[in-house]
């Protein structure tokens, strides 16, 4: 399949980490070969929210900080597609982290990619959530003020069933982790560091790559929960935590944690609906041959009365 949008020319600044994120978004989508047409992007608003307009797939750029519940819309509505949410840190973890959280905790099949670089580089280099206190990019008047959020940790802390971070300028590295991520039966959340040319002269790609290693070259590492019992569950989240809470002379990337025990949303309703995934809203016909209505609502709200 080819998901390169050919219409439509990438437009980020030179050296932008977002080039090597697409590059490592088509590698993936073309490896599981994915029909276009069950394929749906989500962005918000950001450099990272154009992504979707250069790849061959349905997509929606939605509004600031929304792209997780409108791609919750879509998922529910249509559990049959494959939905792939693109946010930039600003996106995802300031004005749109309220929805990370609930992603999280509900368990929403679908895949969350964080283009991370610590600034707000849209709107010229503002330090964004994950900006570390006492950090002064060439954007920046003074050095932050704010302590920063680590993504890994709050996916973690809030429920997501598969976390991974990777590497913009590692394609080929970035490109499995995506993979992983949508074959995961789960919410899936890949926080993905990049450095801003522009707006970002502490973080550079000299500065990543000094202290970047990969997790599956550990010895004996293994982030796959095995079977569901709770010392397991255990063991495999809090190695997860401890790894996410790495940061400094190392950074690891490569996936933290994945367990496919946990019920997903859709079957979460299927359990109270039982014709859900047989007939989704977004399949359902709303009128019959003659043009009348053929949704029961009356069976619909039958379904959900309480006594």
């Amino acid at each position: 399949m080819d998901y390169v949008e050919k219409r439509r020319r990438p437009d980020w600044c030179p050296g932008c980490g977002d080039y090597g994120i697409l590059q490592a978004l088509y590698q993936a989508l073309a490896d599981l070969n994915l029909d276009p047409h069950n394929v749906f992007l989500v962005s918000g608003i950001g450099c990272s929210a154009k992504t979707i307009h250069y790849v061959n797939a349905n997509g929606a750029h939605t509004l600031h900080g929304r792209p997780i519940p409108y791609a919750t819309g879509v998922k529910l509505a249509n559990p049959n597609l494959e939905v792939i949410v693109i946010g930039g840190d600003g996106d995802l973890m300031g004005i749109g982290a309220e929805h990370l959280v609930h992603a999280g905790r509900r368990n929403v099949d679908f895949t969350v990619l964080m283009f991370d670089n610590g600034v707000y580089g849209l709107t010229k280099g503002q330090a964004s959530p994950t900006l570390k206190r006492g950090t002064k990019t060439k954007a920046l008047a003074r050095p932050n003020i704010y302590d920063a959020i680590n993504p890994v940790v709050l996916a973690l802390s809030v429920g997501f069933t598969f976390v991974a971070r990777g590497y913009a300028y590692d394609v080929k590295h970035l490109a499995l982790l995506i993979k992983e991520a949508i074959r995961h039966k789960g919410s899936a959340f890949i926080d993905i560091l990049q450095p801003c040319p522009t707006y970002n002269d502490i973080n550079t790609k000299e500065w990543y790559e000094a202290r970047i290693y990969k997790l599956e070259s550990e010895p004996g590492w293994d982030p796959v929960v095995r079977n569901p019992s709770e010392e397991e569950v255990t063991k495999k989240l809090t190695q997860a935590f401890l790894r996410g809470m790495e940061w400094g002379d190392r950074i690891p990337i490569g996936i933290f944690y994945q367990n496919e025990y946990v019920p997903t949303y859709e079957e979460r309703i299927l359990e109270q609906m039982p014709n859900y995934l047989k007939a989704p809203p977004a399949l359902s016909p709303l009128y019959g041959p003659d043009n009348s209505t053929i949704v029961n609502v009356e069976e619909i709200l039958k379904e959900k009365e309480v006594w």
